[in-house]
Order: C-alpha cells, then structure tokens, then sequence
C-alpha cells in the first residue's frame, strides 16, 4: 500500500534533523516494502536501504551484481510502504561522478531522503570480505561528494561520506586526512566504519574529529559495546545494518526444515504471523475503505473505531517512561498495532486514537490521532468526549490497552442491540477495576451451546450491582442509533459538570437511567488487557 503524502517536514529535511540532534539518532536496515514498513512499525525513524541486504534478497552477491535502476525500483516500493525518511547504501556511487549526479537526481525523485557512497573502487566488495581493498583517490571521490551536491533538488537531501580506510588497514591519520577532505567537498555527515570486534579505533577517530560534523556508525562487528559510549562520544547516528534480513533467514529456514520433517503446518502455525497481519502490512484495510468510496457497488455503512489510549501505564514502570502504555512491545509490534490489525480485519475503516501521555510517540500507521490535553486530571469519558466528531455512524469503542481474538469482535457486530458492551464471564479478576463488574439479566449460561449467549445489562460498577455477572472487558460496539445516544449523553454531562470525573460505568448507568437499552455480548477469556508486567508477560504468551 502506497503511503499518503504527509504534511509537514519533507524526508529529507526530517532526516537533516537527525543528523543535527543533539541525541543519538537510530535506523535499521530494510530491503524490500515489506521489511521497511516493520521497521517504521516497530518505531524506528528512519530506514537504512542496505545495499548488502537488497542484494541478498535477490540472491546475488554485495559486488553490484544488482544494476542501480534495478535498486531504484526497490527503493520505489520502501518509500511507497512509508513515511520515515530513508539513507540509501549507495556504495561507490555506481560509477563515477556523472552515475553520481544521476543517482542523487533519480533518488530526488522517489522521495529517498539521503544516500551515502564509500570512497572504494567500482565495482565494489564488501568490506568485511579479504583486507587491503584498494581506495580511489581523495580529490575523485571529493568530485563525487560536489557533483551530487550540486545535482540534488531538495536543499535538505544528505549525501553521507563512508571512510573505509580503518577497513584498508591505512591508519589514523589517513582516516582522518580522508574524512576532512570529504567534509570541506560538501558532506553532510561521514560514516566511519570498522570491522574490529571493539570499538577502539572507532572512539579514537571520534576524539580525534572533535565537533566538526556529524558521524554515523555502523556497530555491526562490535556490538558488544555499550550503546552509552556511543553516546558520550557524541556519535549522531548508529545504523543497526543488516539485522532484519539476518534474522528473517534464520526464521524461514526454521519454519521450511520444520514442514519438511514434519510434512504438515501443525508444528509451525501457532508460531508464525498470521495471514491478517500479512493483510493488514499490505493495507488491505485501506483498499476496502477506498473501494466503498469510488466503486459504486462497493458503498456502504462503515464502520469506524476510536481507542481510547491517554493513560500512560505508571504499573509498566520503565517501559513507559518515554512511550504510552499503548505503545508498548508486545512480541515484536505496538501494542496498539495489533490492536489496530485486528480492528481492521473484521472491516474497521476510520480509526482514531485518543492520545495523551507521550502522544507523539503514536506513530502507527493507519489511524488518526486527537489527543486530550487534561488527560492527567480526567477519566476515560473525557477522552471519549474528546473525539466526539468520530462518533458517528457504527462505532466500536476501545480501550488501548487491550488484546482480544477476533470472534469477540465478530460477536459483537452480530448483537441486535444499539449499545453492546463484551462482558468476560470467567469471574471478576484481582485486577479488575469495580466499575468494569456488571450485573445482567441473565446470568451466563455454561450449558448454553449456541455460539453466541448475549442479554442485557442492568447494573453498572460493584457498589450498585447486586450480583456480579461478569466484567466488561474494556469493547463496545455502537451503531448509529447508539453513538447519537452517547453523544447526547455526552452533551449533557459536559453541561453538568460531570464530564471531566466520570468513568464509562457513569456514563452507561445515565443511560440505563433513561431506560434505553444496552445489550451485552458474553465471552469467556480470550482477550487480556495490560496493566503490569504480569500482564505484559501473559500478552506475549498469548500471540
């Protein structure tokens, strides 16, 4: 899926940034659309397009067996399938100075924010193959750094200078001799790169080079050294550089050797992603919403979600300090993208997040975002309040914390009623907040066999039911009739006063009082929401 333009900053004036922040910058390598749109998933601001592992996923060796063009069109695909800005591993510059301005041109033009070329022969070899590669000539290689400068169309588009005379074995001074040079031709940043299993020499040049420009690094032979250390040496940016495509070789070669001796998917099919998320990686969400736009057969009522995701998390300790609890890892992704995912699978078009703590640390794709600025003093139903122009139309309501298998979610878009809460049969747990215990009109059934038990709901929070049938889980669908129901409702409670202090068991139990009716779907397990590490722990045994 092609990633809509964003205003704002352009790629390359994002990218210009992290070469000039004050902090410790980080990318990752990707090598395909795929891979580049995990990347940004998973919060990395920034893509480094290996030339080692592009060429690797096509088979063919790091020594320009893939022709240039060929990149380019990978390139097309990884930009397409993001919006974080992205450092091309441009080796040599694919020729000498007039294949460089070319290159800087082309990549212009396909949004590739920054390239960075290596100061060896065309073609080139890997580095960490045989020693003593041979280097072109300092003023050559200047005149590449010039001529792409002067070729490149957006003013904030970096060209990275790689040393690679600490590979050559050519020493200190040659190195640093080298880097100045390359920096007085117009470099934006150089990368110094080694492959010793410790960093000393790279510390050294560091020391060396002071505050003249900024340095990037690429800890692959020794990442044994603390990341602090690169932080105190003021390095700009680290590139993780070829660890996506290693470790999807180790899981496909994992995943085809257990077919093969086992002859059949048991072994492997709880253990690997599932075709949702294959769907939902390729926004397959996003070609259902825009085939109800422009297919005339295709319209009709959607549906649209908002999650409710203010709260930082303060039982998840550390992992929350810099990132809401809806943003924690869970086995590899946001905790709200697999929220996201499987809101999305059962046809969930619009979906918009209502932030709060660190909301800028939001950043999956497919949804927008409100924040709640009193987040800190108010409940959840003022960050309800907060996207009141969403609530239109079918809606299902969320929590952002929350982990459930989609047949819960199917359930409940059966339910006949206006407002339809899921409500966990299975006994109020120890965590449980006691507004979420409800009592019903019927109690579960377990002797119950059709596939799905639903009732009404006829008391909201512990201190008022008299029996406790069950705790709502934190997912409630709406339908037209219904959001305009808690609009109302809202309305009135912002005019009351009450707005800013309430729960959902307040605003739920206003409308109970008015004797509209709110159904409830029952479920038992299959979901879990994260509050504490015990819960983070169960999350990640679950998937």
């Amino acid at each position: 899926m092609e990633t809509p333009p964003t205003q704002g900053p352009s790629r390359a004036a994002k990218f210009r940034a992290m070469l000039r922040s004050p902090d410790l910058e980080f990318i990752i390598e990707a090598h395909s659309g795929l891979s580049a749109k995990i990347a940004e998933e998973a919060g990395f601001t920034g893509i480094w397009a290996s030339g080692l592992a592009t060429s690797a996923a096509m088979g063919v060796r790091d020594n320009n067996e893939v022709s240039w063009t060929q990149l380019l069109e990978v390139l097309e695909f990884m930009t397409d399938a993001t919006s974080i800005p992205m450092l091309l591993d441009g080796d040599t510059g694919y020729g000498n100075f007039n294949n460089v301005r070319r290159l800087v041109r082309k990549l212009g033009q396909r949004g590739v924010a920054a390239v960075c070329i290596e100061d060896k022969l065309f073609p080139k070899t890997n580095s960490f193959l045989g020693s003593g590669q041979p280097l072109a000539e300092i003023d050559e290689f200047c005149g590449k750094i010039k001529a792409g400068k002067d070729s490149q169309s957006d003013d904030d588009f970096s060209i990275v200078a790689r040393v690679e005379a600490l590979i050559s074995g050519l020493g200190m001074k040659e190195t640093l001799r080298r880097a100045e040079a390359y920096y007085e031709a117009g470099a934006d940043a150089i990368l110094m790169h080694s492959k010793k299993n410790h960093a000393s020499e790279i510390l050294e040049f560091l020391k060396e080079w002071g505050d003249r420009g900024p340095v990037v690094i690429v800890p692959t032979t020794y990442y044994t050294t603390p990341t602090e250390t690169f932080r105190d040496a003021n390095v700009s940016m680290a590139i993780w550089a070829n660890h996506n495509l290693r470790a999807s070789i180790t899981a496909m070669r994992e995943t085809s050797r257990a077919i093969f001796e086992a002859q059949g998917l048991g072994t492997v099919e709880g253990t690997i992603a599932s075709v949702k998320e294959v769907f939902a990686l390729q926004g397959s969400a996003e070609l259902a919403e825009a085939e109800s736009k422009y297919l005339p057969n295709k319209k009709g009522p959607q549906i649209s979600s908002i999650i409710l995701a203010a709260s930082r998390g303060e039982k998840l300790g550390k992992l929350t300090e810099s990132i809401p609890k809806t943003m924690v890892d869970v086995r590899g992704r946001p905790l709200l993208t697999r929220l996201v995912s499987t809101l999305q699978s059962a046809g969930v078009g619009e979906i918009t997040v209502v932030c709060g703590y660190q909301a800028k640390a939001v950043t999956v794709s497919g949804i927008s975002v409100v924040e709640n600025p009193e987040f800190e003093t108010t409940l959840e139903v003022a960050s309800l309040a907060c996207a009141e122009q969403y609530l239109v139309g079918e809606t299902i309501v969320a929590y952002g914390d929350i982990l459930f298998r989609s047949h819960i979610l199917d359930d409940l878009l059966s339910s006949s009623a206006d407002i339809t809460m899921a409500v966990d049969t299975r006994g109020s747990r120890e965590s449980a907040h006691p507004g979420d215990l409800v009592m019903c009109a019927n109690p579960y059934d377990s002797e119950f066999i059709d596939e799905i038990q639903s009732t009404d709901l006829v008391q909201m929070g512990s201190d008022k039911a008299k029996r406790i049938d069950g705790e709502w889980i934190g997912l409630m669908r709406l339908t037209e009739k219904g959001a305009a129901i808690v609009r109302d409702e809202l309305a009135e409670m912002r005019s009351d006063g009450a707005l800013s202090s309430a729960r959902v068991a307040d605003l739920i139990g206003r409308i109970l009082a008015k004797n509209s009716r709110v159904g409830v779907t029952y479920v038992s397990g299959h979901w879990l929401d994260v509050d504490n590490m015990t819960d983070l722990a169960e999350a990640r045994n679950l998937l």
